[in-house]
């Protein structure tokens, strides 16, 4: 399937447009026209080749939200103009332990990535969702709840299931006392997810500027981390904290604030971290724990879970054409909270 789309060419150029070649539909595939792409910081951390692994040109983009076009002869969940969603993988190798416990983004043979990753049959370099179509295992694809905008939906798929996965893993529900820290596109999607589930929740933030937007998004509370006397009391508060701080940066001030048994989750940093002290840990038997994305199942299971409860992230629309800027913005920190692509403004490049 000849497609088309925006690439980085390389770390230090913007992105732009590129024609290539999606693989021609085997059985079990689907293929979906994109409407929507989210504009994650996974993006641009591979556009860059900030974590080494990028290989270029690359498509980027994994929070799709899409319209079947057209499936393969043994596909059985969808249909021709069903409205389909996919997020960071597209394929495992099904027969692990992991796999068979729902749990494909642990694959002991590793997931294939939605991008940046290599297609297990092929062995071809596999491209994302800024594009007009993509073609993913049915296994793979996620079907979109009845009442859950599309246009608003794309970001769930990486941010939203990013932050739902440890607030099912560690157990949160009415009663558990929860800790944000960082109010951006995790960390939003954290806060509304953990309300959403019953929770007490708490925004860490440097600063009080914060302060209205987090009660706005649900949270009962802004603790300012910069407040020492502030982080005193709130030592032992916490069961569990998300960390969804994007850079490396020292974890001391917040261990303390867990209570005994209690779980502080990284979500955010991918790469090492400042050196920490222990005493906090083996004195209250806390935990520092890391967190990808969850599985299909649970990923449906909070899609489902979004639409139920009407919980969707705070999204600006833009142009496929304004991603450089975006980018740009993104790096600043200035996105309240998540950018969509708006893929119909994606139009096939001149013949």
């Amino acid at each position: 399937m000849r497609t088309f789309g925006y690439a980085a060419p390389s770390p230090t150029t913007p992105l732009a447009p590129y024609e290539f070649e999606r693989r021609a539909l085997r059985s079990n595939d689907v293929a979906m026209e994109i409407l929507y792409c989210g504009v994650c910081h996974s993006d641009l951390h591979t556009a860059r080749n900030d974590w080494g692994w990028s290989y270029y040109p690359i498509v980027p983009g994994h929070e799709i939200v899409g319209r079947v076009v057209e499936v393969g002869a043994e596909v059985s969940k969808y249909n021709v103009g069903d409205y389909v969603a996919v997020g960071c993988m597209v394929d495992s190798c099904l027969e692990c332990d992991q796999c068979h416990h729902g749990e494909e983004q642990l694959c002991r043979e590793g997931n294939t990535g939605t991008y940046c990753g290599a297609d297990r049959i092929t062995g071809d370099k596999t491209q994302g969702g800024y594009s007009k179509h993509l073609v993913v295992r049915e296994e793979f694809c996620l079907r979109m709840p009845e009442g859950l905008d599309p246009a608003r939906a794309a970001p769930l798929l990486c941010a939203g299931i990013t932050t739902y996965s440890p607030l099912r893993t560690w157990n949160v529900g009415p009663g558990s006392r929860v800790g944000v820290i960082g109010l951006g596109g995790l960390g939003h999607m954290a806060v509304k997810l953990a309300v959403g589930l019953g929770a007490d929740v708490t925004v860490l933030s440097r600063s009080k500027n914060k302060e209205a937007d987090a009660l706005a998004l649900g949270a009962d509370r802004l603790l300012v981390s910069s407040d020492s006397g502030a982080m005193t009391r709130a030592a032992s508060s916490f069961d569990v904290i998300i960390d969804t701080v994007p850079v490396k940066h020292d974890l001391d001030a917040y261990v303390p604030l867990l209570d005994i048994d209690g779980t502080l989750v990284i979500v955010g940093q991918v790469g090492p971290m400042q050196e920490f002290g222990t005493v906090p840990l083996l004195l209250g038997r806390r935990r520092i724990a890391g967190s990808p994305i969850g599985g299909i199942r649970e990923t449906q299971e909070m899609l489902d879970f979004c639409a139920k409860k009407n919980i969707l992230p705070d999204c600006e629309m833009i142009r496929i054409d304004e991603i450089n800027y975006a980018y740009e913005r993104m790096e600043k920190s200035d996105v309240r909270y998540r950018f969509v692509i708006d893929m119909a403004s994606l139009t096939a490049p001149a013949t």
